[in-house]
């Protein structure tokens, strides 16, 4: 068995990327989407932590404990947040998660459910959100705890209980270093999901903070697909988020632009963007496909 150690997991993943390469053009949105990730290298250095990798505008670190990451997210939020916007009306932002427990370290990198766990705590935290889990709150510092408040509970495949998602909150203070003992709690308004279907269309939010997709006539989007169950999956409008919860026996599989398919198994995830969803089977066999577009 490969020896383990225990490390604090953390990715930051720099938010509206897409949006300035499209706006700026390549040489622009290139310069400026490298210079937060090398923000982000830098405070990984000042909390003694060790950068593991980048992978494309994201950085992969571990530090020795769930304080250092937890410091040198709350820094690299009010580092980005503070740089000016590379052109007019797009503001780059930092989406980061971390998690701390055992990793098996191996060429120069780390594997392992805690590495798993804190790329999926990633992909929860929206623009300018730090997302950690109640394991790891329970070894932050006092002051640390006490700036975390929790949202909900998720499935994670391999585990027996559901994880419970954390939100780090933080604001700019004297001591960048620090999270902040008093914060204003910002006010975050869901923007619009749209659903299209054959000539079915639906938009939340509506009359419903909640829609099903499946075969049965009883769901908001019938889907007559061959690999659909009954009641397949649930849309569910949670905090500021859409969040698409899979109840199938097949799968719910999530095409995004940008960022290609994954499929859900009893999993959840958070639908950005615009893409496909396609119930039971991969959209690039399946013949029955739901549109979805957040604005």
């Amino acid at each position: 068995m490969e020896a383990q150690i225990q490390a604090a997991v953390l990715f930051a993943d720099v938010s509206g990327s897409t949006k300035l390469y499209d706006r700026a053009g390549d040489t622009i949105a290139h310069a400026a989407i490298s210079k937060c990730v090398d923000m982000f290298k830098r405070v990984t250095l000042a909390n003694g932590g060790i950068v593991i990798k980048t992978i494309g505008d994201e950085v992969m670190a571990t530090f020795p404990s769930a304080d250092q990451a937890a410091k040198a997210a709350t820094t690299m939020q009010i580092e980005i947040t503070a740089m000016p916007e590379p052109v007019e009306g797009v503001q780059l932002g930092a989406r980061i998660g971390f998690h701390f427990g055992s990793v098996v370290p191996r060429d120069n990198d780390v594997f392992g459910d805690t590495v798993n766990l804190a790329a999926r705590l990633t992909d929860l935290a929206s623009k300018g959100q730090i997302i950690t889990d109640d394991e790891t709150v329970k070894i932050l510092a006092p002051l640390l705890r006490a700036d975390c408040r929790r949202l909900y509970s998720i499935p994670v495949k391999g585990k027996a209980d559901e994880v419970g998602i954390v939100e780090m909150v933080w604001q700019e203070s004297e001591d960048a270093t620090q999270v902040a003992r008093t914060r204003v709690q910002p006010v975050r308004q869901a923007g619009q999901l749209t659903l299209r279907h054959g000539d079915r269309t639906l938009v939340m939010p509506g009359a419903k903070t909640s829609i099903s997709l499946g075969r049965d006539a009883s769901t908001d989007m019938v889907v007559a697909d061959k690999m659909a169950s009954r009641i397949h999956c649930e849309i569910e409008l949670r905090m500021d988020k859409y969040v698409l919860s899979d109840r199938s026996a097949n799968g719910t599989y999530v095409f995004a632009e940008g960022q290609g398919e994954m499929i859900l198994r009893r999993e959840e995830a958070i639908l950005r963007g615009r893409g496909l969803i396609t119930l039971g089977q991969s959209h690039a066999t399946a013949t029955e496909k739901v549109e979805f577009q957040v604005d």
